[in-house]
């Protein structure tokens, strides 16, 4: 049931709004109603304060959304990363993968390229865990940055697909659905029939992502320094 939106804001809340509450709050409609529904006007009347005096904390909705992506980050607990520099980009890039499969929005505000500029160093170390890797392993600079933007690609289309496909269940699976194909126009889908669904369903993150990097550090001439 939708809420009434109190005229002047949630009960005890005091007129002086911080960015600190501005962030609980967008984060609590975010969880609500998606982060698409978020607009800065309706996050002033939630906080009981006009437009104009949130613009005085943060710049445009982009803004409020980076905010609430470094905060986010930054509680993650960093697992501790493996020495071997293959398995320590496999693990930056799971670790980044679960990040955004818990808050798929986030996934929405880093498709650009450039989104590194954006973030907090402290909001980075599953980045620097793929370029660390990269680089011990005897990566070029430029095989690095391929490395990382080819993974990034992979791990943020997974999760925006996902989050996009409808009726998903609470696992975030999709349930299996029957799909009928002409074999005369596509022989291939129509001998796959029912399973298409089941298998496109399944989550092969995991196990496509060991797959990828294989390939990818398999085009690498690891240099003295890296990995023998």
């Amino acid at each position: 049931m939708a809420r009434s939106p109190a005229p002047h804001g949630r009960t005890g809340r005091p007129p002086l709004t911080s960015r600190a509450q501005i962030l609980v709050a967008a984060r609590e409609l975010i969880d609500e109603d998606g982060w698409e529904k978020l607009t800065i006007r309706r996050l002033a009347a939630e906080l009981g304060i006009g437009a104009t005096t949130l613009y005085h904390h943060i710049r445009d909705k982009e803004d409020l959304l980076i905010l609430l992506l470094n905060g986010y980050i930054g509680e993650i607990e960093r697992p501790e990363l493996p020495a071997d520099p293959r398995e320590r980009i496999v693990a930056g890039a799971l670790a980044a993968h679960d990040a955004l499969a818990a808050w798929p929005w986030a996934a929405e505000v880093v498709t650009a390229d450039g989104f590194i500029g954006l973030l907090d160093e402290s909001a980075l170390w599953m980045i620097e865990a793929i370029l660390a890797g990269a680089d011990d392993y005897g990566c070029t600079p430029e095989q690095t940055v391929h490395i990382m933007r080819s993974l990034w690609y992979y791990t943020a289309g997974e999760v925006l697909v996902r989050a996009r496909s409808p009726h998903r269940r609470p696992d975030g699976r999709l349930p299996a659905r029957s799909f009928t194909f002409d074999a005369s126009q596509v022989p291939r889908l129509a001998a796959l029939g029912d399973r298409w669904a089941e298998l496109a369903a399944r989550d092969t993150y995991a196990e496509g992502l060991r797959a990828f990097v294989d390939g990818l550090l398999a085009r690498v001439t690891p240099t003295a320094k890296g990995h023998q």
